[in-house]
């Protein structure tokens, strides 16, 4: 198999581990029957890189029920040596393609011994071939301590897959990997990324849907997560059946399902929203049909109005339409002079049609402005790097 064809297989194959939310929209759009030169890009935001996805190789010895390079699956396998797959990464950065790479892999012989050949391209990137940009290595499964912190010499960001909230919602997607395992692999990327003074964290990653995992489960486990080893974020991946596997009949996670639990990890992360708080229904599942910060509010109507002339920052981040930049606009801008209308709270970037049953200007009720129209759509067609999958991460 020729470079090219290799790595548009390793970069497809590599689409299902997620780098930002908004991957859920690049896995629609990404086609694996397209062309060879099919890609999937994403616009990165001022906050935001453009990372190349690939896989080290697809070849995998374990038995995930989900995935496209289970051992059982019948499709084609590729692998890079690691100065190949190094000299392709840093081409990619050279031409201005990408800014960075997320590189992951199968599972070929061991765990250990395919945890050393990502480490091996990492080590040459930074030293052969001077590269200077961002590395997001995945740690696999059953990778030594060892390793973990030689990881954490060269990449920018760490994170392993724990999959499932618990060992139950595991082992039906796995019969190959143990949750307490890789918790202690999340505690030991903690503490290498710690000693290396690296700020950009660890991340994990859930597959949604067929462990038969309820909302509050994920959101239980990503809030330990956060509170005890310092996770920057955890991706939530609403399960697409792949063919050839035993799920293959499995009915595909809503998009909903994964909109509320990204909405809700949100709240938790940057809202100080506590978990006992959200609203689930009797499942402990997210209410499909109304976000949760809105639910929240209309759960507790003895919260509301609160008059954004006196509320405090805490307050003003419980109104639906306010978030952590417009709080802060809104405590900064009383310090000079009082919220006087509709158009200052615009001005501070709050949404004014979804705060307003929940506001008071100095006691005055907020009138909503009607709906804008819907603009055009005038999105192009991006084309980065010929033939790997290009995405944005969002540090």
């Amino acid at each position: 198999m020729d470079t090219e064809r290799k790595l548009n297989l390793l970069a497809t194959e590599a689409r299902f581990e997620r780098a930002d939310p908004l991957d859920a929209g690049a896995l629609q759009a990404a086609d694996p029957c397209a062309s060879p030169n099919a890609i999937c890009v994403h616009k990165a935001r001022p906050t935001g890189i453009r990372l190349l996805k690939i896989l080290q190789t697809n070849v995998c010895e374990y038995d995930c029920a989900y995935c496209c390079n289970r051992a059982q699956r019948d499709t084609p396998r590729a692998s890079f040596s690691p100065d190949e797959m190094a000299r392709l990464i840093d081409e990619a950065y050279r031409s201005q393609q990408a800014q960075g790479v997320l590189l992951s892999s199968g599972i070929a012989g061991s765990p250990i011994t395919s945890m050393d050949r990502m480490l091996a391209t990492a080590e040459l990137l930074r030293t052969k071939y001077q590269y200077p940009g961002y590395i997001h290595l995945k740690i696999l499964p059953g990778a030594e301590r060892s390793q973990i912190e030689a990881a954490a010499k060269w990449a920018n960001r760490l994170s392993v897959n724990l999959e499932a909230p618990s060992q139950t919602a595991l082992r039906k997607l796995s019969s190959s990997k143990d949750i307490q395992s890789t918790l202690l692999r999340v505690k030991w990327i903690a503490d290498a990324l710690a000693a290396r003074g690296r700020n950009s964290g660890q991340t994990t990653q859930f597959v949604v849907g067929p462990g038969g995992e309820s909302d509050r489960d994920l959101l239980e486990m990503a809030s330990r997560l956060y509170s005890q080893f310092g996770l920057r974020r955890a991706y939530y991946s609403a399960f697409r059946p792949v063919p050839q596997t035993p799920l293959e009949d499995f009915p595909q996670t809503p998009e909903w399902r994964e909109l509320r639990l990204y909405q809700a990890d949100f709240l938790m992360r940057l809202y100080r929203v506590r978990l006992s708080e959200l609203p689930f229904d009797q499942n402990g599942n997210l209410i499909p049909d109304i976000d949760p910060k809105l639910a929240m509010a209309k759960a507790h109507p003895e919260r509301f109005p609160v008059d954004v002339n006196r509320a405090e920052y805490e307050e003003l981040l419980t109104v639906p339409g306010i978030g952590p930049i417009s709080a802060s606009r809104i405590v900064r801008r009383r310090a000079i002079r009082r919220i006087a209308d509709e158009r200052d709270l615009a001005f501070c970037g709050v949404v004014v049609s979804r705060a307003a049953p929940f506001i008071l200007i100095d006691g005055r009720r907020v009138e909503a402005p009607p709906p804008p129209r819907k603009p055009k759509d005038n999105a192009k067609q991006l084309s980065l790097f010929d033939t790997a999958e290009v995405l944005c991460e969002k540090l």
